[in-house]
This record gives C-alpha cells, sequence and structure tokens, in this order.
C-alpha cells in the first residue's frame, strides 16, 4: 500500500508514536484527580506536551496552549468564545467546514460575515480586505493554508492588517502545524488552532489552541477540572479554563512522541521532504494530457498537497482506480472546503487531493506518477 493522504490524517507515523502509546496504557491514570502516581504521571505528561508545543509555536508561556479532541473543537471554541452577536467577522473563501460552519451558526446568532473570495489559483484577494472593514468589525478568522489547494496565506501581511484595525487573528493550522514553521508571537497570532493527527503525527483525537496572554475565551463546555470543585463556575484560569472533562491522555502520550519527533528533526527538514516529493509528483504527471492542477501550484512556498483532475474523469473514479488496481491512497470529492470547489468550478466532478509525508519515498512516488499516466491512457 502506498499511502498519499497525510493532509486527511497522519497514517504514516515515527514508530515512537504507537510505542507511546502503547506504554501509556500501563503508566498513566487520570490527570490532576489524585496524588498517586498513575495520576502524578498523567499530570508530568500533559504538562511536558504542553511545554513542546509552546516551544514549537514560539510561546514562553505553556498555560496559553489547551489541550482539544481535535482542529474543529478548537475552532469551535475559538470562534464561540471570542465573537459575539452585533460583532463583524471577516474570513475567506479558502476556509474548510470547520471555520466556515460555525461562523455561519453566529451568522444567524447576529454576527455580520463577510467572506473574502480567492482568484483562479485559490489564491486569497488580499486587495479586498481594506474595503470588507467596518466600524463593529472584531475578526479575521483563516487557514493557515488551504487543505484543498495547498496555497499558505501570506500570514505577514495578514498580521499587519489585523494589528492595524485592532482586530483578533484566529488562525486554523490544520494543514501547517509541524509542517511549515509558526512563531504566533512574531506573526501576531492572537488564537492558533491546530490537530494532533496531521502533521503532528499524534493519534487521532488530539488537538488543542493557543490563546494570547490577556485574551479570555467564553468556554465552549464547563465540567470537571479537578480543582475548585465546590465553585458553581468552572475555573477561568488557562488552561482548565478550557479543558473540562478528562482529557485523552493516552492520545496525548502519542502526541508527545510525535512532537519529539518533530522538535529533533526540524519542521523546515520536515517541509523540505514533503515539498521535494510533491515537485516530483507534479513533474512527472505534467505531460499527462487534459491534466488539470489547482492551486498556485509554482509559488514558493506551499504545502505538499496537490489536487487535480483529469479531463472530465470523476474524482471518485480516479480515486478509486488508485486504490483498486494500484493499493494507493488519495482523498477525492469535496474535502470539506465548498467555496474553494466553487472557485475552481469543481464541485460536480470535486478534485483527486494527493498529499505527500516526510515518510514517502521517491519510489512510491514514481509508482504513482506511472499510476496516472496508465488512468490518463
Amino acid at each position: 500500500m502506498i499511502y498519499l493522504d497525510s493532509s486527511a490524517t497522519s497514517f504514516l507515523k515515527p514508530p515512537q508514536v504507537a510505542e507511546a502509546v502503547f506504554r501509556s496504557f500501563n503508566t498513566i491514570g487520570n490527570a490532576g484527580r489524585g496524588a498517586h502516581a498513575p495520576t502524578l504521571n498523567a499530570s508530568r505528561l500533559i504538562y511536558d506536551t504542553r511545554e513542546k508545543l509552546a516551544a514549537l509555536f514560539g510561546t514562553p508561556d505553556p498555560s496559553r496552549i489547551a489541550f482539544t479532541c481535535n482542529a474543529t473543537e478548537a475552532l469551535n471554541t475559538a470562534i464561540h468564545g471570542a465573537i459575539h452577536p452585533g460583532e463583524h467577522v471577516i474570513t475567506t473563501a479558502c476556509e474548510h467546514n470547520s471555520v466556515l460552519r460555525p461562523l455561519y451558526l453566529k451568522e444567524k446568532e447576529g454576527t455580520e460575515l463577510t467572506i473574502i473570495p480567492a482568484d483562479k489559483k485559490g489564491r486569497i484577494r488580499y486587495d479586498l480586505l481594506e474595503s470588507s472593514v467596518k466600524s463593529n468589525t472584531s475578526a479575521i478568522v483563516l487557514t493557515h493554508a488551504s487543505n484543498l489547494s495547498g496555497n499558505v496565506t501570506d500570514l505577514a501581511f495578514v498580521s499587519n492588517f489585523a494589528k492595524k484595525h485592532g482586530l483578533l487573528l484566529i488562525v486554523d493550522a490544520s494543514q501547517t502545524a509541524g509542517s511549515l514553521p509558526i512563531n504566533v508571537v512574531k506573526m501576531g497570532i492572537d488564537i492558533l488552532c491546530f490537530t494532533g493527527h496531521k502533521g503532528l503525527f499524534g493519534p487521532q483525537g488530539t488537538g488543542g489552541l493557543y490563546v494570547r496572554e490577556g485574551l479570555t475565551l467564553s468556554p465552549l463546555k464547563s465540567g470537571g477540572s479537578g480543582i475548585h470543585s465546590f465553585d458553581r463556575q468552572h475555573p477561568t484560569d488557562m488552561p482548565t479554563a478550557l479543558e473540562a472533562g478528562t482529557l485523552n491522555g493516552h492520545g496525548i502520550a502519542g502526541l508527545n512522541a510525535g512532537l519529539d519527533y518533530i522538535l529533533s528533526t526540524g519542521v523546515k527538514n520536515i517541509h523540505a521532504k514533503e515539498i521535494s516529493l510533491a515537485r516530483r509528483f507534479v513533474n512527472g504527471i505534467s505531460d499527462i494530457s487534459d491534466l488539470k492542477l489547482y492551486g498556485d501550484i509554482d509559488a514558493p512556498l506551499r504545502t505538499p498537497i496537490i489536487s487535480l483532475n483529469i479531463g472530465n474523469m470523476s474524482s471518485a473514479s480516479v480515486s478509486d482506480i488508485l486504490w483498486e488496481d494500484y493499493e494507493i491512497c488519495v482523498r477525492a470529492g469535496a474535502h470539506c472546503a465548498p467555496l474553494m470547489h466553487k472557485t475552481f468550478g469543481t464541485e460536480k466532478q470535486g478534485a483527486v487531493r494527493f498529499s505527500f509525508s516526510c515518510f514517502n519515498t521517491e519510489a512510491e512516488i514514481d509508482t504513482a506518477i506511472q499510476a496516472m499516466h496508465e488512468i490518463a491512457e
């Protein structure tokens, strides 16, 4: 089997991730719920993972990192916790439904919403940002990189724009955490939402968000915290404020091991390997007739995502053939990115998405190239 669907989930992981999850079943209890060895082991593990995430994302205070079960929960926490009725929010056509659907819910509750379009290569129309600002604009919510086009957002430009107008900058890093360098302080990010099961090589059911010092979010949920049990209100200090209930300690153990691999290997080295494989693939299929590539393929900075179609073939058919005849795993369809597909005119056809991992090999890429040529013929 050749796995080329890493932007959906990192099936290919460092071996120490599985080892850490297995080991945790015999070593950790429930963090913050006692003073015996198993619960203290869990507390130490979770704090150590916060420290590693803080190092990865460039924040000096690990307590500003809260764990969630995935990026969707993190984004819901950020959007529902920081945006209120009567305010105006800016987002883009490049977003995943994990951003769009919570914003549509806020719109029903009285929040105004402006969606900045993208051009035919899927690039955000930055020139339209200024004219979208209103007197009640409070935030801009956008992805660091599209999960369909692979285009990377110019966060330096957006951060300066947000700072100029006093807007919160909420960033979805689902496709970039662990693959592209992120420094929340230098980039001026107020809230960073991430998942653990993609570029961070952790298990599914892990994720979290960074919240800037001085910024308080209304919690998405409340309940057990292990502290202040007689208080009627959930604790308000970070990170407990956003972590009601038992955390996924076993998943976080795997995430911790994934972070060890990233921090020792280096984000830039990981990205260099991934993008090298993506460019090898593009160069190998570029002579296919009726090939349609989506996104700014020649951009100097992009993620290792290549979305394409062959003529009018259904993306689902191409994906099925790749699996049934070649045992190559890719993703076809709408990718939970409806506005991007409208931009590309692929609402009906969908697109075939190849996404590469640093654990893929050049031989695997060459096999995928050959398969695409044979399918096209």
